[in-house]
């Protein structure tokens, strides 16, 4: 009877597994399907709206019209070269801006956040200037540094700067105390209290401030490209812009949007691989 029960219970377990991912897989399906339909319909009734004149397609575009630019820009090129050329220019500052600011935003946030007489002499100046518009700060680099790659890279640094200083800094004051306290009476040395303690505690602040730094390192980069620049997708931006070319203003989000997609996927995947320490990340 027990060997009957036993299996019993273990044909029960198995069928309860099938319908729970069964049913998983069908919620999947179920939102893939009403993302794609809303996708389908926004566009259609877009397109609609253009071809029966209830929108000025001068003004506003219409999908056709802008897949139409999309393919004349990869077959042809833009009035700057290559579509993927200028593509590689805006990802090349992005990518300095973003890596330079997320380092120095680290350090900073860490440096100050262990040190309370640091954060206490460097927080007055870390609120004025964070106080001002970064984006105006955009006209001072072109100013200074030129039309070329260091006035983007700048602005897009500033951009993220604050943001992952902000949340590494939390992060390490928000790092457990407890922990902090063993490791203590267990004779750490206050770099190991740092490197082995609270940077871990602080990660997942850190990598949540990247999501949110890139896309203002792209921001940044494209706001600096629109006000001064001789190559980049925010130099394609004003030049169809200038040309009241509708069609050009939104080929280029949508390229901008893929880039910033593109980005986020490779972001989370690497937050997945860091923090599979989490149980909410146990496969």
């Amino acid at each position: 009877m027990e060997v009957t029960m036993e299996a019993m219970t273990a044909i029960s377990d198995e069928i309860f597994e099938r319908e729970a991912k069964r049913s998983i897989n069908k919620r999947y399906w179920l939102i893939v399907s009403l993302r794609i339909g809303l996708l389908v319909a926004g566009l259609g009734g877009w397109e609609l709206a253009g071809r029966l004149h209830w929108i000025d397609p001068f003004f506003f575009s219409m999908p056709s019209l802008i897949a139409e630019q999309i393919y004349d820009w990869f077959v042809n090129g833009t009035s700057q070269g290559p579509l993927l050329a200028q593509v590689a220019v805006t990802l090349e500052e992005t990518g300095l801006g973003f890596l330079i600011g997320s380092v120095a935003g680290v350090i900073c946030g860490i440096v100050l956040g262990r040190n309370k007489l640091l954060a206490d002499v460097f927080s007055i100046y870390i609120q004025i200037a964070n106080s001002i518009p970064r984006v105006v700060l955009g006209s001072i680099f072109v100013i200074a540094l030129g039309l070329g790659m260091a006035s983007k890279v700048a602005l897009a640094v500033v951009m993220v700067f604050f943001v992952v200083f902000g949340n590494a800094f939390q992060g390490v004051r928000e790092a457990d105390r407890y922990l902090i306290a063993n490791a203590q009476i267990l004779g750490a040395s206050k770099r190991q209290l740092t490197f082995a303690v609270v940077v871990p505690s602080a990660l997942s602040w850190i990598l949540a401030s990247l999501h949110v730094s890139f896309g203002f390192a792209l921001v940044g980069a494209v706001v600096g490209e629109f006000l001064g620049s001789k190559q980049g997708i925010g130099l394609l931006i004003a030049t169809a812009q200038g040309a009241f070319n509708a069609s050009g203003v939104f080929a280029a989000m949508i390229v901008l949007a893929v880039v910033a997609l593109a980005a986020d996927f490779l972001l989370t995947t690497m937050e997945r691989r860091l923090l599979k320490w989490r149980p909410g990340n146990l496969a």
